[in-house]
């Protein structure tokens, strides 16, 4: 068996070698249908997604031998301001694998965010380089994502669409959660509406863009993803704000003003919503505003309980954390008995803290969360400029679509955390290198005309 694979092996080497953005191209074409080793081979005490995290490691080897080989590479990616927030969050992740309570777990988690980085953000912002091969990385994820909404909607008739239950379990195993699968159709949808709307598409492509795209959106309403559907709501408003150009001023007093209505108010919000017993359904209507029943719905309880030992975990540990990777390791003694639910478990198969917000707090200390938040205002705030400076619309269009994708996890991020798996790293890393690639071609290039889209 093993011979029979080493052909295959040298191919995959030689790609990694003399045409890397073929290989970078297999492994975003088969992210959505990898598969946990545990499915395969279950009882192994170590797990990964197959093929792409072996893939993704020999590039990261490839890209480390060729850089000490030649020691070079593109400075005007190295030096962008969202790489430079890139390697200052990965220098902190580093320092707190170093003082980690289990410096293995931390390290393993450290390197498998180093190989996302460098296959889906640094070679992949090279790829995107005068704005192009964006399309062809938007579709090479999008179409074995529709296979993967097939075979979730065929499961899911055997148990009846407006199962809710079997919502939770129907994308297994190419997702092991339904707020993941959920999540990665929602950073999706923005460039489906983009493309179906732009005329460097012809009227019969984008038609069939608007079927995929509708085929998407009834994905993300079976998948019963309540943070999906609010994190779109979202990307819609930011949509709003931008096509109407409100300045940014009134927008940051706004946010403010509100943040501190429900600090100054937090008692009486509580109050209200512990009213709410709403309970998650098949009712679309009632399901959506389960999000806020804090009484008694499971799932939100059970993210309460989390949160809270997040919040317990990093005033212990406040300034280096527990080490990345170790929450779920780390956590059980920290749950008090009147928030367990249900479906608290002691065990570290329970997941995480459920935040990509308050986990990095809980694993790196204050500055863990700090790092994540300038990421993100950094990203955000490079987005918007470069919408603005261009004239392409094609180009225009890509960083809206990107910039909505990428709002739609970090809206998502309150309530979930998904980036130390494949499935959302090649959207979320791949959607940043987007809006960076066009940024730096942008500045070089001025003013632009758009460029035709291949078809066919």
């Amino acid at each position: 068996m093993i011979i029979n694979a080493l052909p295959f092996a040298m191919g995959i080497v030689l790609l990694a070698i003399y045409a890397y953005d073929k290989l970078l191209y297999l492994v975003v074409l088969c992210t959505p249908l990898s598969l946990p080793l545990s499915e395969l081979v279950p009882g192994l005490p170590v797990n990964m997604y197959l093929p792409t995290e072996p893939l993704l490691f020999g590039i990261l080897l490839i890209f480390i031998m060729k850089w000490f080989a030649s020691g070079k590479f593109d400075r005007d990616i190295l030096v962008h301001p969202v790489s430079l927030a890139i390697f200052f969050s990965l220098f902190w992740m580093f320092l707190t694998s170093v003082t980690s309570t289990m410096p293995i777990v931390s390290f393993k988690f450290f390197l498998t965010r180093i190989w996302f980085i460098v296959g889906f953000y640094l070679l992949t912002t090279k790829l995107f380089e005068s704005g192009k091969n964006i399309e062809k990385y938007i579709w090479l994820y999008t179409l074995p994502l529709l296979i993967v909404i097939f075979y979730t909607t065929n499961r899911h008739l055997g148990y009846g669409l407006w199962d809710k239950q079997a919502a939770n379990f129907v994308p297994n195993p190419f997702y092991n959660d339904h707020t993941a699968y959920g999540a990665a159709i929602a950073m999706y949808i923005p460039f489906l509406f983009g493309f179906s709307f732009t005329k460097l598409y012809s009227p019969v492509i984008r038609n069939l863009i608007r079927i995929v795209l509708g085929l998407l959106i009834m994905g993300l309403i079976l998948s019963y993803a309540r943070a999906a559907w609010l994190s779109m709501v979202a990307a819609f408003g930011v949509w709003i704000i931008m096509r109407l150009k409100i300045r940014f001023k009134p927008i940051f007093v706004t946010v403010l003003v509100t943040l501190s209505l429900i600090f100054v108010f937090q008692n009486q919000i509580l109050m209200y919503l512990e009213r709410n017993s709403t309970e998650s359904s098949t009712n679309l209507a009632d399901h959506l505003s389960s999000v806020s029943n804090i009484s008694s719905d499971a799932s939100n309880l059970e993210r309460i309980n989390r949160w809270s030992c997040a919040i317990r975990m990093f005033e212990d540990k406040p300034y280096f954390g527990y080490g990345p990777g170790t929450y779920m390791f780390k956590y059980a003694p920290y749950q008090l008995t009147g928030e367990r639910t249900i479906i608290s478990t002691n065990s570290a198969n329970g997941g995480n803290a459920h935040s990509e917000y308050l986990g990095p707090m809980a694993e790196s200390g204050f500055m863990g969360l700090v790092t994540v938040l300038i990421l993100f205002i950094v990203v955000i705030y490079t987005a918007i400029h470069t919408y603005s400076r261009t004239n392409d619309k094609r180009l225009k269009t890509i960083v809206m679509s990107a910039l909505l994708g990428l709002i739609t996890y970090y809206i998502h991020g309150i309530m979930n955390d998904f980036l130390d798996s494949d499935k959302l790293s090649v959207p979320f890393w791949g959607f940043t290198a987007i809006i960076v690639a066009v940024d730096i071609y942008t500045r070089k290039n001025p003013v632009t005309e758009a460029v035709p889209v291949k078809q066919g």
